[in-house]
């Protein structure tokens, strides 16, 4: 019930990324078109394009690991039995993702919230006003990601125990 719920939440999302990415190309490709052909360049398209990376890349990360889409040196993880992934997969979510994902949060948490209080916005003339939601991303994307870590736990832990 547990994995199907942080499952089903994570798969939204991912659909929500993928929708943020289709617009990241189409602004880039404004952008170049822009500059070139008219000269024309501004803070606002380029803060956007990284805002929305931002957004892309931090918040599509549990999506990534939900579907075993990020990278691994799998040299010798791909010729492993089912079992031994999932050894693999629980020792190392269980040592390394979530202890990363708790620092990360944990750091990102007051980090988010000073840059709210000051409603922090871009030093550039004509910049986007709201970098603290940029900032926020960080502790929602490591947040989705160990909630992601936790139902990659969870499946190890009964494929290892399944007989």
């Amino acid at each position: 019930m547990v994995i199907k719920t942080i499952d089903t939440i994570i798969d939204k999302i991912g659909e929500l990324t993928q929708w943020f990415a289709s617009v990241l190309v189409l602004l880039v490709c404004i952008d170049v078109i822009l500059r070139y052909t008219i000269g024309f360049s501004s803070a606002f398209l380029s803060e956007l394009e990284w805002h929305i990376f931002s957004f892309f890349f931090l918040v599509g990360a549990a999506y990534t690991l939900k579907d075993d889409k990020h990278v691994r040196v799998d040299v010798f993880y791909a010729r492993f039995s089912e079992k031994n992934k999932a050894l693999v997969n629980l020792l190392g979510t269980f040592f390394f993702l979530l202890p990363f994902c708790f620092v990360v949060i944990k750091g990102g948490i007051p980090y988010t919230e000073f840059a709210f209080r000051l409603s922090e916005g871009s030093p550039d003339p004509g910049g986007l006003p709201a970098r603290f939601i940029v900032k926020s991303f960080i502790v929602i994307g490591f947040g989705l990601l160990f909630l992601q870590a936790i139902s990659l736990v969870l499946k190890s832990f009964f494929i290892l125990t399944k007989k």
